[in-house]
């Protein structure tokens, strides 16, 4: 595995397995998580995505899970927030005082007006980041001064169980630089299950329509280089329509496309102040993928 693969990949995954299209009950959504943790490529995962509604019952099925008996590891979660958001943010100081077995690392917000984000920002704790969610059909000027308080951070939909759902590789070559330029980090999710561009099935079944997704290796790479500060609109939209795998260069210390370039260092950085994670309804299949193209 190259290093520098890794420094961009790693804790990269958000399992929302029991969102569309996988949509599982929670004890499978759970079951894969668990076993995910004992793979070897563990490195990969991120937080289990659940609705703060089925808190309580994930407190319920944890002890119930294989590892338990053997792990100490609380469970990061990210927690889907519903327009009940006050309530819920509520009963999520009480469990996190009251159980030992999570640790909510992330919050996921819907899409709300203006005012109402800043009203959720005054009630948020301390020790999470927040993910509001930006729709690509509003202005994101306003946006950007009301994101910039530490713990907020902007959710893009890249995706979803419709053709209509992927934004272009316009508005996203346009939403990722704006973001990183106003230096507001984000998340994405949906859509994202292929490390690079291409037609794929909506879901797994038999007579899904196909359609053109972006690969999270292509919206990585754009954003690292909107972050490093090195790309125009123009070159990010060619790199979110690069289709193959040679396109890009991997080395141990650096990957590279075209005269531009990612250091070990850099990616870091990229990582930790700027992209946190993107949303997955699985698991195996961005790694499958990437094995496939002789990436792992």
């Amino acid at each position: 595995m190259l290093l520098s693969l890794k420094q961009l990949l790693s804790a990269i995954v958000d399992y929302a397995g029991l969102f569309p299209p996988a949509q599982l009950s929670l004890p499978e959504a759970l079951a894969i998580y668990d076993r995910a943790w004992s793979s070897p490529h563990h490195w990969m995962l991120g937080h289990f995505v659940v609705p703060a509604s089925r808190l309580p019952e994930l407190i319920q099925l944890l002890p119930n899970l294989p590892s338990r008996s053997k792990s100490s590891r609380l469970w990061p979660l990210s927690v889907i927030l519903s327009p009940n958001w006050l309530a819920e943010l509520k009963q999520i100081r009480q469990l996190s005082h009251t159980t030992g077995q999570i640790a909510i690392r992330a919050l996921e917000v819907a899409p709300l007006p203006q005012d109402e984000i800043q009203q959720v920002h005054r009630q948020l704790p301390t020790d999470v980041t927040a993910f509001f969610e930006i729709p690509f059909g509003v202005d994101l000027v306003p946006y950007l001064k009301i994101l910039q308080p530490p713990g907020t951070a902007a959710k893009l939909r890249t995706g979803g169980l419709t053709n209509d759902a992927f934004p272009d590789s316009t508005q996203l070559a346009q939403r990722l630089l704006s973001l990183a330029e106003a230096q507001i980090p984000l998340k994405a999710t949906a859509g994202l299950h292929h490390p690079l561009r291409g037609q794929y099935r909506l879901t797994s079944q038999a007579d899904s329509a196909s359609v053109t997704m972006h690969g999270f290796l292509n919206v990585l790479l754009v954003a690292a280089l909107a972050y490093q500060g090195s790309i125009s609109g123009n070159e990010a939209v060619a790199i979110l329509e690069e289709r193959s795998r040679h396109s890009f260069q991997f080395t141990d210390m650096t990957i590279n496309w075209r005269e531009h370039s990612l250091t070990l260092s850099e990616i870091k950085r990229f990582r930790q102040q700027f992209f946190h994670s993107f949303g997955s309804c699985s698991i195996q299949e961005p790694i499958a993928d990437l094995d496939h193209l002789e990436l792992l």
